[in-house]
């Protein structure tokens, strides 16, 4: 039997917290009962129908809420967003609630068939998809103004009564997940399951390109200290190791996408449908009509906003690039001064004194980046982008741009200026081995440390109070959310993308930065693991199939690495005697074995198939029983039509 929205019933005899909202102090009680009566209302009178609980404290404040939800509620919900699990014949299916006695491990009392992480997905997705129906605005706040169709917990956000949403951490389990990550020293790889299972898909992606990539940059480190020790100065004799990295990025990239597709096959994403998407939670504009759902929603000019961009956010970036590079020159200045300083002194302070305007100038990239991250921010939502795939789409153009032409200019004017190739070798040195040291200690060492000395004057307060209530829970939802909230991967991804640039660009002139970029990585993935565990509130869950639009920001790195290598290559002496008489041959010929690099990175991009053979086999498999499914559903309902039609002659 089939079960409805309507026959669930809200209450639970075992309620499981999941999910903790806060309010704002002072919010007022209409807006509080009427908020709390639409999450537990049923979905036929358009409420969420789940459960949910003040949190009770000593000083009866009532602004912080706990939300679960019934078994069968979490069940159904699944259904709706699309989730995908494993069938009793190993093949991988979106759940439906009707053939659930065919999925693995399904039992009616086992409630560990759904993960917490997909449970906390379901009911942030029932949340979020909370709408106005009749309200014109928030109750309690006029100027909170509502339309049918509009997300309520959007408009409680932007207006500050809801103060956040975030799921609960599992004590147990992330102790358990603890102590397998990163409780212990070792070589090996990372728990991605249970990583997935806690987190979800996205951070479990983002670890397994970190560990790939890690093991990936091995042999280039490997290959590389050989050249390193016995031809420091010798750079013909990089020609060989230019040409591996080139086919080596390639290679890496391409195998990843095969990766990528087995691990998000085992997950159930590889298999989920996109969902149409909802307008993001800033996009504003006057009401009117959406011509694809018929729901009113705001519409914005989709004239005003190219304007925004092309008379306003591209003129801003061409002017940050254009400080990025008068920073750059005050830096050459800086390196010419200590040069000339050397020269005077030879001292061992003066050969130290070299490095100093590197250092300094790679302190100062860093703060530049981090700077312009916000501009960016500010600037891409100014625009008014209606999907949220569309800002940050141009939230990544904007950072990449800049972070490309601001971490790398200098070393492309060393190099194609400069013709210095001893000074290329120490800035390059200079700038990754700095940008590693800010970026660990900005992204997990201060953070931990904040954390660790809040927690404690936490729990000195909390003990200092005689609860009657369960001290344990309100303990943990006042702890956690006063933690930090983590914004996602892109951070991540970027220094990883800021230092495959690093390696694969230059590879000829220092092969020794894929072995720092090997150091980095392996405490990288012991300070990512710590921060996510003990320093940042629990993300949502967020299924995804694929690294997104990272991969191509790689693969485009990949091709300007081809186009480098190959120019330092043709700038050797050993090649330059080679065409004694005509550098134009010398030039012809570089773009010759350039376009043929390049011409054999695309086939070898062509000839790697993304997805391994029984992953596709399994593919086709599904989409043609769904197919099959279909036609033998038309066929019934046509059957039952001509039926009816039979029986009314």
């Amino acid at each position: 039997m089939k079960e409805s929205w309507s026959s669930l019933d809200t209450l639970e005899t075992n309620f499981r917290p999941l999910v903790v909202i806060e309010l704002a102090k002072g919010t007022k009680e209409e807006t509080i009962e009427w908020f709390t009566k639409r999450i537990v209302d049923k979905k036929a009178n358009g409420g969420a129908q789940l459960l949910i609980k003040p949190l009770v404290t000593e000083n009866g404040d009532e602004n912080i809420y706990l939300v679960g939800a019934s078994h069968l509620r979490l069940l159904l919900g699944a259904e709706t967003v699309g989730l995908v699990k494993e069938c009793n014949d190993n093949s991988m299916r979106a759940f439906t609630y009707s053939s659930r006695k065919t999925f693995k491990d399904f039992a009616d009392d086992n409630q560990n068939f759904l993960t917490m992480s997909e449970c906390q997905y379901i009911i942030k997705h029932e949340l979020e998809n909370l709408r106005a129906k009749d309200e014109k605005m928030i109750p309690g706040y006029p100027q909170a103004k509502l339309y049918p169709g509009k997300s309520i917990v959007r408009r409680l956000l932007t207006n500050g009564i809801l103060v956040q949403i975030f799921p609960l951490h599992d004590r147990e389990e992330l102790k358990k997940l603890r102590h397998t990550w990163y409780g212990q020293v070792k070589i090996g790889y990372q728990p991605l399951d249970e990583i997935r299972c806690y987190f979800g898909e996205t951070i479990a992606l983002y670890f397994g390109f970190l560990e790939y990539f890690t093991f990936a940059l091995i042999p280039m480190a490997v290959i590389g200290i050989p050249y390193y020790v016995f031809a420091w100065e010798d750079y013909d004799k990089y020609v060989m190791f230019a040409t591996f990295n080139l086919l080596w990025s390639t290679v890496i990239l391409e195998v990843w996408k095969r990766i990528c597709a087995v691990m998000t096959y085992r997950w159930g994403t590889l298999l989920m449908k996109r969902q149409f998407e909802e307008p993001r939670p800033g996009f504003h504009g006057v009401l009117g009509i959406n011509p694809v759902t018929g729901r009113e929603e705001p519409v914005y000019s989709s004239i005003k906003r190219q304007l925004r961009i092309y008379l306003v956010s591209v003129p801003f970036v061409c002017l940050c690039l254009y400080f990025s590079l008068y920073v750059m020159m005050i830096y050459f200045n800086l390196e010419q001064w200590a040069l000339d300083y050397h020269e005077e002194n030879k001292s061992n302070f003066s050969s130290l004194m070299l490095y100093v305007p590197s250092i300094i100038y790679a302190v100062v990239i860093e703060i530049m980046n981090r700077i312009y991250r916000y501009a960016a921010e500010f600037l891409t939502s100014w625009e008014n982008h209606r999907l949220e795939s569309s800002y940050q789409n141009h939230l990544i153009l904007k950072v990449l741009v800049f972070n490309f032409l601001n971490c790398f200019a200098s070393l492309f004017y060393i190099a194609f200026v400069l013709f210095d190739m001893k000074l290329l070798r120490q800035s390059l040195a200079t700038l990754l081995i700095t940008s590693q040291i800010l970026n660990q200690f900005a992204e997990s060492l201060l953070p931990y440390w904040l954390q660790k000395r809040h927690m404690k004057k936490m729990k000195k307060r909390m003990h200092s109070l005689k609860m009657d209530t369960d001290l344990s829970l309100v303990e943990q939802v006042n702890s956690e959310k006063e933690m930090g909230t983590y914004f996602g991967t892109f951070d991540d991804y970027l220094e990883l993308f800021l230092q495959f640039g690093y390696v694969s660009l230059f590879s000829c002139v220092y092969p020794l930065a894929a072995v720092f970029a090997v150091l980095n990585n392996i405490t990288e993935i012991y300070s990512d693991a710590l921060k996510m565990c003990r320093v940042y509130k629990r993300p949502f869950a967020e299924p995804t199939a694929n690294i997104g639009v990272w991969q191509l920001a790689f693969e485009t790195m990949s091709v300007i690495s081809v186009v480098t290598n190959c120019i330092l290559i043709g700038m050797s002496p050993q090649v330059n005697a080679l065409f004694p008489d005509s550098k134009m041959d010398l030039i012809l010929t570089v773009a010759l074995v350039e376009h043929l690099l390049l011409a054999i990175k695309f086939v070898m991009a062509f000839v790697i198939p993304d997805k391994p053979r029984d992953i596709q086999i399994k593919l086709a498999k599904l989409e043609f029983e769904s197919l099959e499914a279909l036609k033998k559903q038309m066929f019934m309902e046509s059957y039952s039509c001509l039926c009816d039609d039979m029986k009314e002659q």
